[in-house]
Order: C-alpha cells, then sequence, then structure tokens
C-alpha cells in the first residue's frame, strides 16, 4: 500500500475510533467528589447526598473525598490539576472559589482558568445575631447603635477572610458604621462568646445558631441574603433596610477546566432533576440548606459578580492572608 492509500484509509479508521471513543456512555466507572472540608460537617453531609442521588440515578458509585485545609485551598487544588474527564469533581464553597482570589496573593489554582463552574447547588442563610442583652431589635436598630457609639460594637467572625468576617466588612462598607472585628478559629467558639457577651454579634451560619436563637441565648436580627430565606421567613433580610447587601454561604460544584461540555451539561441536569425533587429539597431544608440547582451559565455568571464582589471588599479593607 502506497503512503497516500494509506493515509486515505487512516483518515476513514481513526475518526471512528475517536467518535467511538466519545460516545462511549457517561459515566462508565466510579466517580471522585472531593469535598475541600471536614468530614461530618454540612458540606460533607450535602455531597454525600449529592453522591447518594447519582449513584442512585447511574448505578456507579460516587466517593466523597474529604480533603481539607487551608480555607479549602487544598482540596480545591487537587480538583483542579485532576484530568478533565468527568470522574473528578469538586464540591466547594465560596471561600475557595469566590474569596481566596482577592485574599491571597498566590494560589496554587486559577478559577477562571483550572475549573469550570457546573452548577450552584444550594445556599445556608448566615443570620446576624446579638447577644440578648444588646438593645437592638433590627438591622436599623443595630447601625443606629453602631453609629451613636462608633468603635464599641464587636463583631465576632470564624477567622480572617471567612465569609462571617467579610459579612461584617461588607456591612460597614455599605452603612459607614465602625463595629471592631474579633476572629476566632471556627464558628461554634465565636457562637459561645457572643452568648456569654464578650462580643456584640456575629453572622452565624445557621444551623449551628439555631438551636441557640430558639432558646433565647442568642438574638435573631436578620439573614444575610438577598432575600428572605424560605426556611427562616420570619426573619427580615438585611437587604430590607440595606438595599443590595447580600453575604451568603453558598455551594457549588465544578470539574477541572477542559471536562468535555456534554458531560457538564449531564451532570448538571440529572443532578437539578433530583435535587428539585420535593422530597429532595425537605431533606435538605431540615439541615439548614436552600436548594438553588441553577443552570451553568446562571452559576458562571453568579460566580464572576461574587469574584467582583469580595474583590471590592478586600482591596477597600485591606484584609489579607498568606
Amino acid at each position: 500500500m502506497n503512503l497516500k492509500v494509506w493515509l486515505f484509509a487512516g483518515s476513514l479508521i481513526f475518526p471512528v475510533a475517536t467518535n467511538a471513543a466519545q460516545d462511549q456512555p457517561y459515566p462508565a466507572r466510579p466517580i471522585r467528589l472531593i469535598v475541600p472540608s471536614p468530614a461530618g460537617g454540612g458540606m460533607d453531609m450535602l455531597a454525600r447526598f449529592i453522591g447518594q442521588g447519582l449513584t442512585e440515578q447511574w448505578h456507579q458509585q460516587v466517593v466523597v473525598d474529604t480533603r481539607p485545609g487551608a480555607t479549602g485551598i487544598i482540596g480545591t487544588s487537587i480538583a483542579a490539576k485532576a484530568s478533565p474527564d468527568g470522574y473528578t469533581l469538586l464540591l466547594a464553597w465560596v471561600s475557595p472559589l469566590a474569596i481566596n482570589p482577592s485574599l491571597y496573593s498566590k494560589l496554587p489554582y486559577d478559577v477562571d482558568k483550572d475549573l469550570s463552574p457546573i452548577m450552584r447547588v444550594a445556599t445556608i442563610p448566615n443570620i446576624l445575631v446579638v447577644r440578648p442583652s444588646l438593645d437592638v431589635a433590627t438591622v436599623k436598630d443595630f447601625i443606629a447603635w453602631a453609629k451613636a457609639k462608633p468603635g464599641q460594637l464587636s463583631y465576632a467572625s470564624s477567622g480572617i477572610g471567612g465569609s462571617s468576617h467579610l459579612a461584617g466588612e461588607l456591612l460597614k462598607s455599605m452603612t459607614g458604621i465602625n463595629i471592631v472585628h474579633v476572629p476566632y478559629k471556627g464558628t461554634p467558639p465565636a457562637i459561645l462568646d457572643v452568648i456569654a457577651g464578650r462580643v456584640d454579634a456575629l453572622f452565624a451560619a445557621a444551623p449551628p445558631a439555631l438551636p441557640h436563637i430558639r432558646t433565647g441565648k442568642l438574638k435573631a436580627i436578620a439573614v444575610s441574603t438577598a432575600e428572605r430565606s424560605p426556611n427562616l421567613p420570619d426573619i427580615p433580610a438585611v437587604s430590607e433596610t440595606v438595599p443590595g447587601f447580600s453575604a451568603e454561604t453558598w455551594y457549588g460544584l465544578m470539574a477541572p477546566a477542559g471536562t468535555p461540555q456534554q458531560i457538564v451539561l449531564k451532570l448538571n441536569a440529572e443532578i437539578a432533576r433530583f435535587l428539585k425533587d420535593p422530597e429532595s429539597t425537605q431533606k435538605l431544608a431540615a439541615q439548614g440548606f436552600v436548594v438553588v440547582a441553577s443552570s451553568r451559565q446562571d452559576f458562571i455568571q453568579y460566580l464572576h459578580s461574587e469574584l467582583v464582589k469580595w474583590r471590592k471588599v478586600i482591596q477597600a479593607t485591606g484584609i489579607h492572608a498568606e
């Protein structure tokens, strides 16, 4: 066979082989879902809920791989460097995806270049809580108190650069109040010190705060989501007093950049199908989650807006981490 004939024959054979590989059913083997936070936490629970749903639909196991550390940097970096074949996914929250890129001068991953958005899965409202003895009942009262006594009100956070810290900084920047930040190592000790009266306020994630709100140990002022939370309809949103305020904790599903579009869209469609089922929505609501199950395009736009918002807050306040 001469060279021209061989090349012609090859042009017929190899596209067929390539297309056959692309047309293989997905998934054909187990999927690894990386969670950059400790096992047993809320995000781990959400990941296992998603994994169970996909396993039941596709009859392929989804293995949740918790890789905590460095505000989500370790696990997110592992996912960003994984093969873009649809068999490694990442479920992360707002910090590693939208806050860390501005908070750290160097990261081992680039959200825009190394990751492909699939879906904004769910949100959890942060609740602005205060010690019961503080004589405020609304956001308007809180702002008025802070303006009357600048520098005398304090607010706790789960740590420098965390979502609870930046929620407080956003409130400061949008209202012009001067309140003092007191960072803690995690939400539980911060909550305990608000209850004890050693600090005045805290933007706390709903699940650990609600039991103390129900017993009267904490006073709930407002939720930090753009609108009232459907799970907490009686608690006003900060935005009702401060238009445009939004500082929610959200969870997004990502894949390594370069993952085939048809796989990304299939994941979005299948996960949305069972998350939007009323039974799934109710189960997650009982854990404090509000299901979003957004389209891929909506998540891309939302992620961009979050990156821009938190970059402005971080630059204005001069917060940084190493």
